[in-house]
């Protein structure tokens, strides 16, 4: 009797997860329209959730609690960018964009400006929906950690982590009225608030569509592999010897020095060559997301060569604009596109 009444559970909560937010459908396909990219309905279930909880401002409802924002695609559904001046010139693809943000990422939340941390969708092709939420701290570094697949998930994390770290009584009673009801609601619609989900684990172990490499943001990188291994060789470095590599090109006292530094990445430019005209796409895409992740501007030139080849052979172009638009305008401050 019990079992019959978990599985009634699990597909009422599968089918109320299948029902879409109410949200409207012109709203639906402008903020979808301005960015270019697909958005999974945990995204609009979410905007939801935070109505709920401030009608008059739900891009804040966090901020009292967890000291976090909605930003990004939600400032389209709060209706936010109509009212800036910058609004005709507002890139998109820049919009809370920060430093270490590769194409992949998506920003949907921001919480404390002195590290930067900040939520959002990471995606293996821009044509697919994100494969989980990611969590990085742009003053800290590139590392990307992975914090659910849906966004109650990744506010639950957080939310959690909070708790643990608070010692006042009053924060605390907010922040375990918060997650409670956060909890509930998640519950009711179906998402897990599990951190690593059974899908994401598969995606390091899919066959012909896998994570073939971490790179040093840690996310990982898929590219299509076919059953002769063809898509991705490795780098002939070990990511170690690629760092090493890397600070000495930062660090060399002269132009001259830091040409002669830069030989062993002139070197595996070559063997990209050969693994490109082999099919072998991932390779050059390997490489310039770690140069990209070293975070230095005597790499741009030959990050822009390797992503804006290697996204536009996995056929993956939205990312290459990403990334253009991003070098051309790097920057580890201004990330709001909308003040700027």
């Amino acid at each position: 009797m019990t079992s019959l009444k978990c599985e009634k559970g699990a597909k009422d909560a599968k089918k109320k997860r299948l029902e879409l937010a109410d949200v409207p459908d012109s709203l639906r396909q402008e903020v979808q329209s301005l960015y270019k990219l697909l958005l999974p309905e945990d995204f609009f279930h979410f905007w939801k959730f935070c109505l709920e909880l401030s009608p008059t401002e739900p891009c804040d409802a966090l901020k009292s609690s967890l000291g976090l924002q909605l930003v990004g695609p939600y400032d389209i559904l709060s209706g936010k960018y109509k009212t800036a001046k910058n609004a005709s010139q507002l890139n998109y693809n820049l919009h809370w964009r920060f430093f270490y943000d590769p194409p992949e990422f998506q920003t949907l939340i921001v919480g404390d400006s002195q590290t930067q941390y900040h939520l959002g969708y990471f995606r293996d092709s821009p044509d697919e929906l994100p494969v989980f939420v990611g969590a990085n701290e742009a003053k800290k570094g590139c590392t990307i950690f992975q914090v659910g697949d849906n966004l109650f998930a990744a506010v639950k994390q957080f939310s959690s982590r909070k708790l643990k770290e608070s010692t006042d009584k009053k924060k605390q009673a907010l922040l375990k009225d918060l997650d409670k009801k956060l909890s509930r609601t998640a519950e009711e619609l179906g998402y897990s608030l599990e951190q690593k989900t059974l899908k994401m684990r598969q995606r390091d172990k899919k066959v012909r569509l896998k994570v073939v490499t971490k790179t040093f943001h840690g996310a990982g990188l898929v590219v299509p592999v076919d059953r002769n291994d063809v898509g991705y060789r490795e780098l002939p470095e070990t990511d170690a010897n690629l760092k090493r590599i890397c600070k000495r090109i930062v660090e060399a006292p002269d132009d001259g020095e830091r040409m002669k530094a830069f030989a062993p990445i002139q070197e595996m430019i070559t063997f990209i060559q050969f693994a490109n005209d082999e099919c072998d796409y991932g390779m050059g895409y390997e490489l310039g997301i770690d140069l990209f992740c070293c975070g230095s501007h005597y790499f741009h030139k030959v990050i822009s060569q390797l992503l804006h080849l290697a996204y536009n052979l996995l056929k993956r172009n939205l990312f290459a604009e990403i990334i253009e638009s991003h070098l051309a305008n790097r920057n580890a401050e201004n990330v709001d596109q909308l003040t700027t």
